[in-house]
Parts: structure tokens; sequence; C-alpha cells
């Protein structure tokens, strides 16, 4: 999972060329998603409401809410996060910027929730810097990748992350129950499925962040809150 390839001639290093049919692919697969079964939790590629919440439950709670804060919402989809927010949180004081790479889901985000204190943008990453970032379910769905590139994939959003928030960031992932020495999980091929270790072992040596782990709460997977640091990411 290192991103420390050099850089070819052209100065752009490999892992990013490598890095754009992923993004394209992405891209395909959640607009054909969201087309198919519209602003629902089968648009983004989960099975319901209640466990579409219960991981925003564990995401935000990287979040300080007795403070005004700024947040960067990443794979935003159509939204669902910030209809959260205003259901579960809606007297605290966000400034919430949805980011995803499918113009598709953020027309139909832009349409439910735009204000000035909702907006959302088509892009790979946060334009701007926020207190907190979050992502739901971006690293799951592999998209028929090898693990190798998918990883660098995984790297890449963690780095971004980093270098876009100042006070932390969380992510979730399905587990892998195989290598935990669990049953083997029934899930369909074309999901990258991890141990937590990795990537805490990543956040922690190369992000230069601490690293809090959330499992448990009923599901085959775990969420990472990751809380930055006083250096900054390299």
């Amino acid at each position: 999972m290192s991103l420390s390839r050099k850089a070819d001639r052209t100065g752009i290093e490999p892992v990013e060329g490598i890095l754009r049919d992923v993004y394209s692919d992405i891209e395909a697969y959640y607009s054909e998603r969201v087309a198919r079964h519209g602003a629902t939790p089968l648009g983004v590629d989960w099975s319901c409401w209640a466990t579409q919440n219960l991981r925003f439950v564990q995401l935000l709670k990287i979040c300080d809410f007795s403070a005004p804060f700024a947040l960067n919402d990443i794979g935003c989809g159509y939204g669902a996060l910030a209809a959260f927010l205003a259901l579960r949180h809606g007297d605290a004081k966000i400034d919430y910027l949805g980011v995803d790479l499918s113009r598709a889901m953020v027309q139909r985000a832009r349409r439910r929730f735009s204000s000035p204190d909702h907006r959302f943008v088509v892009a790979k990453s946060s334009p701007r810097i926020a207190d907190y970032s979050v992502a739901s379910g971006i690293m799951n769905v592999s998209l028929g990748h090898s693990r190798a590139v998918w990883e660098d994939f995984v790297a890449t959003m963690l780095r971004q992350m980093r270098q876009t928030s100042r006070r932390g960031f969380s992510v979730n992932f399905i587990s892998d129950a195989t290598r935990a020495g669990s049953p083997a999980t029934t899930l369909t091929d074309g999901l990258y499925r991890t141990m937590p270790q990795p990537w805490i072992g990543y956040c922690e040596s190369q992000l230069g962040c601490s690293v809090e782990i959330m499992d448990g709460y009923g599901m085959r997977e775990f969420t990472l809150l990751i809380r930055c640091n006083d250096t900054t990411a390299d």
C-alpha cells in the first residue's frame, strides 16, 4: 500500500495514471446505481436506511458537536448524510461540503439539500480544508481491480482526507472475517475486505495520526476514527 513510487519523466507518479481508471469505474458504477434505484440506500449500494444510518452514527463519532465545525463528506452520494445531520443534529452549526465523483449523484444532492450551509461538488477530493472529513463505503466496492491497485486507491483517499482535515477524519471498511479466524463471509465477489491493523499502521506511521477503532455494532465491518496530530502528513 506504499505510495512511494517515483515519478516518470512527465512528473506524474505512475499510481496516478493507474488510479484514473479506478476513478472512472467508480463514477460509472455509482451513476448507474443512482439512475436505477434513485436517491435511496440501494442507489449507493447500501441495503436499507437503518444500516446506512448506523454507519453514520459511527463515522460521526469523530466530530465534536459542542461547537460549530466544517465537515467534508467524501463520496457523499445523493446527500444522505446531510439529511441524517438535519434529523439527528439539527441544532448543530455545521458547514457541510459533499464531494462525489458522480455528477448524477451531485445533481440529486443539490436538488434535495443545497443551501448556504450545504454545498456539493463533483471532485476526487475536497477542494477545501475542513475540521473533519468522513467517508462511508467508498473503500468497499473494488470493481474488479486488483488488491494492489485498490489499496493504492485506499491509501490515496486516506492521504487526501488527512491533507484536507484539521482535526480528524473517519472511514469504514468491510471486515475480512476469514483472516480474523471466523467463518467465511457470504459477501459477493468484488468487495474489498481487510483487517484493521494495516490501515491503522498506515495512518499512524505515514499520516502522523492516532487511530481509534469502532466495531461490534452489529455488522461485518469496522470504522476507523483518525485524529490528526500536530505534524502534517507528507
